[in-house]
């Protein structure tokens, strides 16, 4: 087996600087490939970390007609990846006199099917299905369960309020209805905060009701999903606590074997026992594996190895973002930046990658809404060409931990850009192709949930049809690979 001697470790901006697309030195090259201007995303403004009263206050991110996104020529790459850590922060300011979270304050907890949970108080937890299946369960070695929520804000949730049932009665009618620019949706991953041991204190930690149990809850990985000016697709941005689980060594890979199994010896991760052994089953929809799981794609970027002379190298996997080199700094660069400058428990957490479609060409609302619907289930497709911009591997290791390999997969050296699976796989303008009808609204799947509510469905119901609206997508993907 080929080693490759010139890449050391993984994290560095210098694995892939030296090892496939190096960093450019022709900038004007590198914007007309990347379809947006390139700009340096290593420093993350000091407003951002501004005390007030001992306290930091993250200022909300301008979304709207004066910010950058109003201009698709010059927005970069930077520019969506700042959006999604300031909303971050800005959602995490401690508020009131316990100092709880913004968004634990003042967004609405509902159900899969858009039911009103809680807004403020306990945060409320009984689902366990990640999105590729209701058997998709995550549990930790020690056996806990992770459980999920979702929060959405006035503006997401009275729009759900009002299209879903105009969409029950008349579909059409909805066709080409966006969410407006505010509108925001997150999901949070949890699980009882007496499995962390020692590491708690490194974790946010809240009081909860896990199955109707009054538990101390800790908060491991946070979907933040927002609406910004030329983009009704919503940005998709995705943050998880450091260290969760083993990562997969791609060091000893070659381009027709894998290497595993993958192992951790010397480290107890919380979702990946010391010195247990996982393979690609692990991280496989549908196995029954429900922990030891580890993560694939860095921040969302998909590489694969090539043979260069007598070495097997990294390089990054030709897509639709013409610049995994970009991408990768740019989170990088941010993370580094932001967890430099906090000093409360939120600095234990990071950025694993934002997503987003080039809107570039489509002039205002109902443009960028006839697009999305023209795309309908082939939102997610990420082939050279396409329109996915960002991390357009994104995954949580919380949420989709299943499904970073594709739905069905057989090796990861076979990996090609048709079995990515990203965001937009699950979340697209036709998530359920038997209602007949395609709408940016189908994105949110709160939407999806209350519209099959308000027609009699269950919400177990409801989350197979979304599970087989996700199938169906990744049986295109593969006749695509054919």
């Amino acid at each position: 087996m080929k080693t490759i001697h010139h890449i050391i470790f993984f994290s560095t901006l210098l694995v892939f600087a030296s090892c496939g697309e190096s960093k450019p030195t022709d900038e004007s090259v590198e914007t007309a490939k990347n379809d947006q201007p390139v700009s340096d995303c290593s420093n993350a403004p000091a407003s951002w970390f501004t005390q007030v009263n001992g306290k930091r206050a993250t200022p909300a991110p301008n979304e709207g007609p004066t910010s950058v996104f109003a201009n698709n020529a010059t927005v970069t790459n930077c520019d969506f990846q700042r959006w999604s850590w300031q909303k971050f922060l800005w959602l995490t300011n401690p508020t009131g006199a316990k100092g709880r979270p913004f968004f634990l304050e003042t967004m609405t907890q509902v159900t899969s099917i858009g039911a009103t949970i809680a807004k403020g108080g306990d945060v409320i937890l009984t689902d366990t299905a990640q999105a590729s299946g209701h058997t998709d369960v995550l549990r930790t070695p020690s056996g806990s369960t992770v459980y999920y929520s979702i929060l959405v804000n006035d503006q997401l949730y009275s729009t759900v309020k009002k299209y879903a049932p105009i969409a029950k009665k008349d579909p059409t009618k909805v066709k080409g209805v966006t969410f407006p620019v505010g509108s925001l949706e997150m999901k949070t991953s949890w699980v009882d905060a007496s499995t962390l041991g020692a590491n708690a204190s490194k974790y946010y930690i809240t009081d909860g009701k896990i199955n109707g149990v009054p538990k101390k809850v800790a908060l491991l990985g946070i979907h933040v999903v927002g609406v910004v000016e030329n983009h009704p697709e919503f940005i998709w941005a995705t943050f998880e606590h450091d260290d969760l689980a083993a990562t997969y060594n791609w060091a000893g890979a070659t381009p027709t074997t894998d290497n595993f199994p993958v192992t951790s010896p010397n480290t107890a991760y919380p979702l990946f026992a010391q010195g247990a052994q996982a393979t690609l089953a692990n991280i496989t929809s549908g196995n029954g594996i429900y922990t030891n799981i580890f993560s694939l794609y860095k921040y969302g970027t998909p590489i694969q190895i090539e043979q260069k002379g007598k070495f097997n190298v990294r390089v990054y996997m030709p897509t639709s973002q013409a610049s995994g080199y970009q991408n990768f700094i740019n989170i990088d660069g941010l993370n580094k930046s932001v967890k430099s400058q906090l000093n409360d428990v939120w600095k234990n957490y990071f950025m694993n990658g934002s997503l987003w479609i080039n809107t570039g060409g489509y002039v205002g609302t109902p443009a960028q809404a006839a697009l999305l619907d023209s795309l309908g289930g082939d939102l997610s497709n990420s082939s050279p060409g396409k329109l996915p911009r960002g991390s357009v591997a994104a995954y949580n290791i919380t949420m989709e931990s299943y499904v970073q390999a594709g739905f069905a997969p057989t090796s990861i050296h076979g990996l090609a850009v048709t079995d990515l699976v990203n965001c937009f796989t699950c979340h697209n303008t036709t998530s359920f192709p038997s209602d007949g009808f395609n709408s940016p609204l189908q994105i949110s799947h709160v939407f999806n949930g209350y519209l099959g509510n308000l027609k009699g469905l269950t919400k177990e119901q409801v989350k197979q049809r979304h599970v087989e609206a996700f199938r169906a997508n990744a049986i295109l993907n593969r006749v695509r690979k054919q």
